[in-house]
């Protein structure tokens, strides 16, 4: 996501700098950009990472698995470094701080009609850490030292800018990684829960859009993130078969267990919030699927 993000705003005529943990050079996916080295536990080095920056993206964190896993190590990098990080944007004069944080704060499974009014409720880990950073976010917004956007998405899917971006586990990138390797789609369920799904360039674009907008229609600056439709998995894993069989014209059988139990609650995740500040979605799913699809082929193909 960080990658898609930083490409969208290097196009919109933006100077990037990309903070990683990693100590390289500019990669080949976007060799215009500068490179910060990112030291969690250091509030100078991190000061001096977002000295001279007008905003600051932070897409960092640790997956449902690993913070579920070491709740504590959860905690301390999803609340407490994400509040470093802002400490030091403020010190460093940032104006705008964006905090990408997830849908799951409110439940999961996700039912009903969510609104940023409802109250989150979701214990796991990866939830309660992400609200802590949120927290830490929305309380410097409100007291006026920066501007702080939290942004919750729902379930974001597409083309990583390489093939080794930690993105495999995500469900339509899983099943697309599927269609080239096992030439099949296999789901451990039978897929009749309801997700609801967004595409990275609309993830991207909505990134771009709340840092151009005027200050004073952030509000509280808390938006939720989502897309048009909300779709089961496994009409969504159909999409994908269906979109391969346009780019290849051969079928993928799609293994699941049988369905069984009563159908799942109806979800509507709104994003009205956001979109009465003047965004909209392009909702270009089947293209999204088929660039990564694409992207499949060419990484992990035979």
């Amino acid at each position: 996501m960080g990658g898609r993000v930083a490409r969208h705003l290097h196009q919109a005529g933006h100077s990037v700098v990309l903070g990683t943990r990693q100590t390289y050079s500019s990669p080949e996916w976007l060799p215009q950009a500068k490179v910060a080295h990112i030291r969690w536990h250091d509030a100078e080095a991190l000061e001096d990472s977002c000295r001279g920056v007008d905003a600051v993206i932070h897409a960092a964190g640790m997956n449902a698995r690993d913070c579920a896993a070491d709740p504590v190590a959860a905690l301390a990098f999803n609340g407490l470094a994400t509040a470093r990080l802002l400490a030091a944007a403020m010190r460093a004069g940032v104006q705008r701080f964006t905090y990408l944080s997830t849908a799951h704060v409110y439940a999961s499974p996700l039912v009903g009609t969510i609104t940023e009014n409802t109250c989150p409720r979701n214990l796991h880990p990866y939830a309660t850490s992400h609200l802590a950073g949120e927290y830490a976010v929305l309380a410097a917004g409100q007291s006026g030292q920066i501007k702080g956007v939290v942004l919750r998405l729902s379930n974001a899917f597409g083309t990583p800018v390489w093939k080794d971006a930690d993105c495999w586990t995500l469900l339509i990138n899983d099943l697309c990684r599927q269609a080239v390797v096992t030439g099949r789609l296999q789901l451990h369920t039978a897929g009749m829960q309801l997700r609801d799904f967004i595409t990275l360039e609309d993830v991207a674009r909505a990134v771009l859009h709340l840092l151009q907008v005027e200050p004073s229609r952030l509000g509280d600056g808390l938006f939720n993130l989502g897309g048009d439709a909300v779709v089961s998995v496994f009409s969504m894993t159909e999409q994908v078969a269906a979109r391969w069989k346009v780019l290849t014209g051969k079928d993928l059988p799609i293994i699941r267990p049988e369905p069984s139990g009563p159908l799942p609650e109806p979800l509507d995740y709104s994003s009205d919030k956001l979109k009465a500040t003047g965004f909209s979605l392009t909702s270009q799913v089947h293209q999204e699927i088929d660039t990564t699809l694409g992207l499949c082929r060419a990484a992990f193909g035979t």
